[in-house]
């Protein structure tokens, strides 16, 4: 019966045969991939009603000890992994048009994305090492490894204040978001790494150091395959990589946009709490992202598994779904008017808790 309840989560193998139809069909099915992210699944989600229900204390219990869940995000490792080397065979094809080329590129960045940074994200946060290797095998199909450290030891911390590099600011347009959360990220990583070792006794340039093996594994790679495939395949792959970063500091920018902690007179910020994050109930969402859009449990709680994350009354609620709120982040005017709206009605609604509290 438990496992009965995991199966829902195998939605995101229609993704994963978008993603498939993308790379191996002619013409417009290049495109096949980016049409059901940003098209389709936007369209349902706005016809369907979100759900905001929980499972009860003895569900939770039950559900978090099925491995059945644990099965499913690792099968993702050599999907993904299968996905991207696809791409590279079929970009030594010199009869596909420019537009095909496009096409596949692009929707194995989104994949890149949507299987590679979004499963290591959940991955990362486990404690098993072997998970978190996994997670660094995702990672690496995006080029994007220094998410480990900065996202479980930098963006957690400090989520929601200006501290944080992937926390969008209340009129920051997405395009200026990207960059800065880009480069401060990876940066803030250095820093993280740098400061971890100090702190052990150790020299912070050595092999020791998490960030510099990140460098010199993600370089081996690009010189593997640019020597092996050729320049024009390494440059496709380049491109899906960085398609999948940019996709996931999108997701940042949607998942906190505008909220912000409380800061004491002493410069102490209040601890993050489910207030801090933007949640979506949507389940289209839920289920290809393995629950990611339930982001203000996440915040609240890191370690609790996918499967068990849950609706919390009191959370700021997004208009509609991961994918949808990407599409309207993209024109900045829309955004504004639809977010700084629903921030208002939400601080409205929250300060006459903050005042009882206070008295």
């Amino acid at each position: 019966m438990l496992h009965i309840r995991a199966l829902k989560y195998l939605f995101i193998w229609t993704g994963v045969g978008a993603g498939l139809l993308s790379l191996l069909g002619p013409g417009i099915w290049s495109y096949s991939l980016a049409i059901y992210a940003f098209v389709l699944v936007p369209l349902l989600e706005l016809a369907l009603r979100p759900d905001p229900a929980n499972l009860s204390a003895a569900e939770q219990e039950m559900v978090k000890a099925d491995r059945a869940y644990d099965i499913q995000l690792y099968l993702i490792v050599p999907v993904q992994v299968g996905l991207v080397s696809l791409l590279c065979w079929r970009l030594t094809d010199d009869s596909l048009s420019t537009s095909e080329v496009i096409g596949k590129v692009w929707s194995t960045g989104i994949g890149c994305g949507v299987m590679g940074i979004n499963v290591a994200h959940e991955l990362g946060h486990r404690s098993t090492w072997y998970e978190q290797l996994m997670a660094k095998i995702l990672l690496l199909s995006s080029l994007y490894m220094h998410f480990y450290i900065e996202h479980n030891r930098g963006h957690h911390k400090n989520v929601s204040t200006p501290e944080d590099p992937a926390s969008s600011r209340r009129g920051e347009l997405l395009y200026t978001f990207v960059w800065r959360s880009v480069w401060g990220s990876y940066w803030g990583a250095w820093d993280l790494e740098n400061k971890r070792l100090r702190k052990l006794g150790k020299p912070a340039w050595s092999l020791q150091n998490e960030m510099l093996q990140f460098q010199l594994i993600q370089a081996t790679l690009l010189i593997a395959i640019g020597l092996t495939l050729g320049w024009f395949v390494l440059a496709g792959f380049v491109t899906a990589a960085v398609s999948g970063f940019l996709l996931l500091e999108a997701v940042n920018y949607i998942e906190h946009y505008g909220l912000q902690r409380k800061r004491s007179a002493s410069g102490v910020y209040e601890a993050v709490t489910h207030q801090h994050s933007w949640n979506s109930d949507h389940l289209i969402g839920r289920l290809l992202l393995f629950e990611l859009s339930r982001h203000s449990d996440h915040h609240y709680r890191a370690a609790r598994k996918y499967q068990n994350l849950r609706h919390m009354d009191g959370s700021p609620q997004m208009p509609t779904g991961y994918p949808g709120m990407l599409v309207l982040a993209t024109v900045p005017p829309l955004w504004f008017w639809v977010m700084h709206r629903a921030i208002d009605k939400f601080e409205q609604r929250e300060a006459p808790h903050a005042e009882l509290l206070v008295s």
